[in-house]
């Protein structure tokens, strides 16, 4: 258990599943990932890099700005085989290369988390958010039926 918690510190592991494929799992035991967005979020959240494959779509965006810019990603490139693995493996746990990347990770799992705080910039975007929709809603109200299309919705 210790190894498996030393591990978890160094990384994240994820089963990647395609969408069109329906296989049933359990989520706390066999963690699964499309590798979008929300994947790039809890990679963060976690403050821990990945080794990663983009497919598709936004995968291949996220990959090249996160491998890029935050560089706390291991992109590993056309097809997955043993070896390509190993080594990023070995990259990311073993050499030096890996320790920058997780205290990379650490710095942005920080920012992510002073973010939401009060004050921070996703906490003063949410609130500017819901103040907008507040008015829109506030506005609806003065409103007693609308006219769409030659037919009339009265509220």
């Amino acid at each position: 258990m210790v190894f498996i918690e030393e591990l978890q510190k160094l990384g994240y592991a994820v089963l990647v599943i395609k969408q069109t494929r329906s296989i049933p799992f359990q989520p706390e035991k066999h963690p699964r990932s499309v590798l979008g967005w929300n994947s790039t979020l809890e990679s963060i959240v976690k403050g821990v890099p990945l080794i990663y494959r983009p497919f598709q779509s936004e995968w291949k965006v996220n990959a090249a700005y996160i491998v890029s810019v935050w560089e706390t990603w291991i992109q590993l490139e056309s097809e997955v085989e043993r070896g390509k693995v190993k080594r990023a493996v070995k990259r990311l746990i073993v050499d030096e290369e890996g320790a920058e990347m997780r205290e990379r990770a650490i710095v942005l799992k920080e920012k992510f988390n002073a973010s939401l705080t009060s004050g921070g910039s996703s906490y003063l975007a949410l609130d500017e958010f819901v103040k907008y929709l507040k008015t829109k809603v506030e506005m609806l109200k003065t409103i007693d039926h609308i006219e769409l299309y030659g037919s009339t919705l009265i509220l």
